[in-house]
């Protein structure tokens, strides 16, 4: 045997020799800290998918099924039938990554807030936001978080979430293209399509002083008006999607970043960077002129990213936190309108109700009364009926934080499931909001059942979220709420009654990086008189 193979053959030799050392001193590590912090072994999902080839499988297919949070609790019935009660929380692979899945409201406050420190995004999630999302809000932790959360965090003050004036345009867009006919019926029509067109255009003017017109633009004299933003909506959404089936593949995420994925985040960034420039070239004239005060008299329209280019001038560190808050503040917003029309057009007696409050509360269309945030706030049934939405169709579904270091939850270890898990580091902690708000034993046995009244006299905890918690809740939330909550009220107001026209069965999913139903939210809706 030559020298050269000799030593090769001896170097694969002590790589396995250290490989096997490392885990054996590792495992034992790992024991003496979970004999420490009292833990008690976790179920195991597929004990007979060491590798998790097989779940990611399953994954995948449940998500071009539009079923995935369907999956994701069909799991917890799986194991729980196995165990013989009810688990919260078991341990599972994923395509080599070792996860430990929660619907505990205590495994998820600790992960979120009483144990953040021990928690964080992680490198593979960040490094798969990264190249469409750069390191803003929702793609970083510690001290970049940090920065990102206190420049923008000011900018969601009350001052800005109250002016509604801004929406109200956006919303006699869509009445515009929602012609009635001469029975008082409109055509069937998909909302859903019109809900993500509204808040395209309304977060685009909020965010960057100009709207990209995406709700005008197939009307006669218009069409101009949507290029760009067919365009951008297309490669945003398509990128979204490329991300989102990216994190199912964990540490290995680059395998769907491919060609097409970079050419709709180039198209995403294009059309971005060009308000940018021209909020820095505002910027640059506004010193030279030396600043100057608005009148007094003269109400100044507030724009976003004028407002955070005085705290930076990176041009690429502001297309990251517009993009962050893009995602944020258009999809939420579309996806709950549509899972909340779609339950409404498929419950009668929910929706005469919420109109009979929205009229006491709010005036017929004809006659309407003053709308801000304090009275969409107070007006009980109205809140109820969103609360209610956000609890059966979470717009965030699943979520997940990887360990920082050697943890603990506090539930759903031992025979009984009342014992801690240990949580070695890089252990991704995946937590389905869904399954939780879908629990018999949390909400009673009409959980899965669309009942805004649930919400009256009702406090909650971590039992309920829909806009995360702890230090990382969303700070866009109220703003959300409020632009959602102001749409329904001026459709009530115009429309008394919704005809489904579409699927009449169970929702499908479609998953990007938010949950919106499958199959779109197509209606008829009907005029009101008075």
């Amino acid at each position: 045997m030559r020298l050269a193979e000799f030593l090769g053959v001896w170097a694969v030799i002590a790589l396995f020799i250290f490989k096997a050392i490392s885990y054996v001193v590792t495992k034992r590590r790992h024991s003496l800290k979970a004999r420490e912090l009292n833990c008690k072994p976790v179920p195991k999902y597929s004990p007979g998918d060491p590798f998790g080839m097989n779940n990611l499988r399953l994954i995948l297919k449940a998500d071009g099924e539009h079923r995935l949070p369907e999956h994701m609790r069909d799991r917890v019935y799986a194991v729980s039938e196995r165990e013989g009660r009810f688990v919260t929380t078991f341990q599972d692979v994923v395509f080599g990554q070792t996860n430990i899945f929660t619907c505990e409201p205590r495994n998820v406050q600790a992960v979120l807030a009483t144990q953040f420190r021990d928690f964080e995004l992680g490198s593979a999630r960040n490094g798969n936001f990264e190249p469409m999302l750069g390191h803003g809000i929702f793609a970083s932790d510690g001290k970049q978080w940090e920065h990102s959360r206190a420049m923008l965090r000011p900018q969601f003050s009350r001052q800005q979430i109250n002016d509604l004036d801004l929406e109200e345009e956006h919303v006699r867009n869509m009445f515009a293209v929602l012609p009635v006919n001469s029975d008082g019926w409109t055509n069937v029509v998909d909302l859903q399509v019109l809900f993500f067109r509204l808040t395209i255009d309304a977060a685009t003017e909020f965010l960057f002083g100009e709207t990209v017109g995406s709700q005008l633009a197939g009307l006669s004299g218009s069409a101009s008006a949507g290029r760009n933003e067919n365009k951008f909506t297309y490669a945003f959404d398509k990128a979204q999607w490329y991300l989102f089936r990216a994190g199912r593949f964990g540490n290995n995420y680059r395998l769907a970043h491919t060609a097409d994925f970079r050419k709709q985040v180039k198209d995403v960034h294009e059309f971005v960077d060009y308000y940018v420039q021209l909020a820095l070239q505002k910027g640059d004239r506004k010193q030279k002129l030396g600043g100057g005060e608005p009148a007094a008299d003269k109400k100044q329209k507030y724009v976003f990213l004028e407002a955070i280019a005085e705290e930076t001038q990176d041009p690429t560190e502001l297309r990251n936190q517009l993009l962050n808050i893009l995602l944020a503040g258009r999809d939420t917003t579309a996806s709950l309108l549509s899972w909340t029309l779609r339950a409404l057009a498929r419950h009668p007696a929910v929706f005469a109700r919420l109109r009979r409050a929205v009229l006491d509360d709010f005036g017929p269309a004809a006659a309407p009364k003053d709308i801000s945030f304090e009275s969409l706030k107070s007006s009980a049934y109205l809140q109820y009926t969103l609360k209610e939405s956000l609890r059966l169709y979470a717009v965030v579904p699943i979520d997940q934080r990887r360990a920082a270091v050697d943890t603990s939850l506090p539930h759903g270890g031992g025979p009984d499931g009342e014992s801690p898990v240990f949580v070695p580091k890089g252990t991704e902690i995946v937590y389905s909001v869904h399954v939780m708000h879908k629990r018999k034993d949390l909400w009673g046995d009409d959980a899965e059942e669309f009942r805004p009244e649930r919400w009256e006299g009702r406090r909650v905890g971590w039992e309920y979220l829909p806009f995360n918690g702890g230090p990382r809740i969303c700070i866009g939330q109220q703003f959300a709420l409020t632009e959602a909550a102001y749409v329904l009220v001026r459709m009530l107001q115009r429309f008394d009654k919704l005809e489904v026209a579409g699927p009449n069965g169970a929702p499908g999913y479609r998953m990007t990086l938010t949950c919106a139903p499958s199959d779109g939210v197509k209606l008829r809706l009907r005029e009101a008189k008075e």
